[in-house]
């Protein structure tokens, strides 16, 4: 992906205006935002999160079990704390998202006007 142009490649930039979208304290999964686009999959997502996500809000582009990003756990809880994303505790007592209630569909909030895509 990308090259030396500092340029981002075309599916990168629908996926990070993706994360954008997602109104404070909602989340969407990868294969959410792949199935909003109409293309690619969860594993592209994720690579493009990984590799350019740092510029947009990435903790609201989550994994489907509402496992906190693997290394940026407390970064992320920060930020839904602060948005006020619902959480809740496993049994072991550490937080995990709320899936049902913190998933956004893309719909309404803050989805940008009338526009069902991108």
């Amino acid at each position: 992906m990308g090259g030396m142009s500092g340029e981002l490649p075309a599916y990168a930039e629908r996926v990070l205006e993706v994360a954008e979208r997602i109104p404070p304290g909602r989340v969407m999964t990868y294969g959410d935002v792949a199935e909003w686009l109409g293309e690619g999959g969860p594993r592209q997502v994720g690579r493009v999160m990984a590799l350019y996500g740092g510029a947009v809000p990435w903790w609201r582009v989550v994994r489907a079990d509402g496992v906190p990003l693997p290394g940026h756990e407390r970064r992320a809880l920060e930020h839904y704390r602060t948005e006020g994303t619902p959480l809740r505790e496993t049994p072991s007592g550490e937080p995990r998202l709320a899936m049902r209630r913190a998933r956004w569909d893309g719909v309404g909030e803050d989805a940008g006007g009338d526009e069902a895509h991108i």
